[in-house]
């Protein structure tokens, strides 16, 4: 396989486009050379198979969403309550929505994985270490609630996001006063997270 770091990354960028767009059926290597605008063949060079590069797409676009290290810097920084946590869902929602193609892709992956065994338990070992590591994130910065709080904002928000992004004209006006996203993100957490006293 060719090991050049950046044309793989490019390539596999160019796989999260075709998946968000085409969906799985889509994800050939002739569409990612496309897609990458490189000579035909390229992709077939940098991956093993397709599910090399579905398991190489899952991984890089959870780096494309992970939050900015100095903006979760500045962000914990704030005082310890709900409204740091409902600062942490806003960026949560912001990232979701700059990177619209990254979340169609991960809901791609989703589908994909219903259908096949082995893309089913790599996608679920990745997502549920997410899950896993914004409990302990949660814990491990004293933040109100506990593991249930946390499981339910990640339903709360993943339910949000998928319709935000996907059939946003669901949400509009469903609660009255409450804008999309960023007003319903407001009520999830007051409606999750307990109000704590603050705490430095």
């Amino acid at each position: 396989m060719a090991g050049n770091p950046e044309r793989r990354a490019a390539l596999v960028d160019a796989g999260i486009e075709v998946l968000a767009r085409d969906g799985a059926r889509g994800l050939t290597f002739r569409a990612v050379d496309t897609a990458a605008g490189v000579p035909v063949g390229t992709a077939s060079n940098y991956f093993a198979s397709r599910d090399d590069l579905l398991r190489q797409i899952d991984a890089r676009v959870h780096l494309r969403l992970a939050p900015d290290p100095e903006a979760l810097a500045g962000l914990m920084s704030l005082p310890r309550d709900r409204s740091l946590v409902t600062a942490l869902m806003h960026d949560l929602m912001a990232r979701a929505v700059r990177d619209r193609t990254g979340h169609l892709a991960l809901l791609e992956l989703r589908l994909e994985a219903t259908r096949r065994p082995e893309l089913r338990a790599s996608y679920t070992a990745s997502v549920r270490g997410q899950l896993e590591y914004g409990m302990e994130f949660h814990r491990d910065a004293g933040l109100p609630g506990d593991d249930t709080t946390v499981a339910v904002l990640y339903l709360a928000m993943l339910g949000l996001i998928v319709e935000h992004l996907t059939l946003p004209g669901v949400l509009h006006g469903v609660l009255p006063g409450a804008s999309v996203p960023e007003g319903l993100v407001e009520r999830i957490v007051a409606a999750v997270v307990p109000e704590e006293e603050r705490r430095p």
